[in-house]
């Protein structure tokens, strides 16, 4: 008997019409009070599901549903969710920045990217490195510098912590020097060097070595203007 339903059921399986997967079929995420009460007493532990069941909606019935397809003001919407009921967790910004914000839809990418730049606001010491990510793919995918200025230049402001690393809190000067803007670039660094909060013999080196030479290079752009 088990034989015979086991078989009955493969061949109802294979004679059934192949279901095919809509990227609008992903629901709207529910209000955070009914999430806070379906948890019962555990908004962690629901937010990881959550998070499990967001990353695989992409297969449905069999079928691979392309990210860039995906419904994106849903999609914040329940990531914006999943932070809220575990505010910890960095899995929603990793997969926002990482993996939703690399689809080649440009509209898409720039709103994953503002996405985890409002988020990041609400947390910058601990969600810095997503605002990161984002910054290099504003620059290098989007080849927008004023864009990744702003998202570099928030990180500078806001992640204040001792354990944020110096190379982040300077992409703001690496933007500015690609934008050219050399004079404001060298004025950063000058500030750094003044402010003594810069502690480690070789990042203070380090500084003083780009300074020297953003200041030859200014020196070199007057000239050129002058000629």
């Amino acid at each position: 008997m088990l034989a015979i339903g086991l078989a009955s059921q493969i061949a109802l399986k294979a004679s059934a019409p192949r279901q095919s997967a809509s990227a609008e079929d992903l629901p709207p995420a529910p209000g955070i009070g009914a999430l806070r009460l379906a948890s019962f007493g555990d908004p962690i532990a629901l937010g990881k599901a959550l998070m499990l069941y967001l990353q695989a909606f992409d297969y449905q019935s069999g079928t691979k549903v392309p990210y860039r397809d995906l419904d994106y003001g849903r999609l914040e919407t329940w990531l914006a969710r999943i932070l809220e009921l575990d505010p910890q967790g960095q899995y929603p910004l990793l997969a926002a920045s990482r993996l939703y914000a690399e689809v080649p839809v440009e509209a898409k990418q720039r709103s994953m990217l503002e996405f985890v730049y409002r988020e990041f606001l609400l947390d910058p010491n601990r969600r810095w490195p997503w605002l990161a990510h984002a910054t290099a793919i504003a620059k290098h995918r989007l080849h927008d510098l004023p864009l990744a200025l702003r998202y570099a230049r928030a990180i500078q402001r806001y992640a204040v912590a001792d354990d944020v690393p110096l190379w982040a809190k300077q992409m703001e000067i690496f933007i500015l020097e690609d934008m050219n803007e050399l004079e404001t670039a060298r004025l950063i660094i000058g500030g750094y060097l003044q402010s003594e909060k810069v502690k480690d013999p070789a990042e203070l080196r380090f500084l003083e070595g780009h300074l020297k030479e953003l200041e030859a290079r200014t020196v070199g752009k007057t000239k050129g203007k002058n000629r």
